[in-house]
């Protein structure tokens, strides 16, 4: 679908399904409430769009642009937005699940009350990130930049944090028994200050002065 046509459409919610969008520009349209199923949108621009409300299952969109746009309680499902950008994007009360975020850009997002689950968003950028009192299941952040991030009281149920960038991130009252810590140092333990960690990751932290714990 071109531009001309996707503008003659919106004012009202659309469902589209199986539609090629790679590399169109959509920057600046009012697409709410729209449902995407199916899509190819690799390197498609929704720059600036209002996207509020949106619909995104099974899509495929590596290196898409939501810069700027307005994701406001928008659902991700079950689709692959591999080095994507969201920077500067609202996503307060979006929902993202079963989703390939590999390398994807969320600087300067507003993230209020995101709902991440089984999710991967290794190295990704999510630099100073407020997640707190959030529930991570299945989400693996290795390599990922969360330095400065706020998960406070947060709980990870099966996830990773493997070698990812922890610097300046608070953990106070997290409770991380569910998470991958490898590649963590002794010296990164003060990071996790007042979180909650299980009997083998302090075990693993301990090891490198040669301390058994048992």
């Amino acid at each position: 679908m071109t531009r001309s046509e996707i503008e003659a459409l919106s004012g009202s919610a659309q469902r589209l399904i199986g539609c090629d969008l790679e590399e169109a520009d959509l920057a600046g349209v009012d697409l709410w409430g729209w449902a995407f199923e199916s899509c190819t949108l690799r390197r498609a621009d929704f720059g600036g769009a209002k996207l509020d409300g949106t619909t995104w299952k099974s899509c495929r969109g590596a290196f898409v642009d939501f810069t700027n746009c307005d994701l406001s309680a928008a659902t991700f499902n079950a689709s692959d937005f591999n080095n994507a950008s969201f920077r500067r994007a609202t996503l307060a009360s979006a929902r993202i699940t079963r989703c390939k975020l590999t390398g994807g850009d969320f600087s300067d997002a507003a993230m209020l009350d995101v709902v991440l689950e089984e999710t991967l968003l290794v190295n990704a950028r999510l630099p100073g990130h407020a997640f707190r009192r959030a529930e991570f299941r299945q989400v693996d952040f290795s390599q990922a930049d969360l330095a400065k991030c706020d998960f406070r009281q947060a709980a990870f149920h099966d996830c990773s944090l493997r070698d990812a960038d922890l610097s300046g991130t608070r953990f106070d009252g997290a409770d991380l028994r569910g998470a991958d810590l490898g590649g963590l140092r002794l010296v990164d333990a003060a990071l996790f200050r007042g979180a909650i960690i299980s009997r083998a990751q302090a075990g693993q932290l301990l090891s490198e002065l040669g301390i058994s714990v048992r």
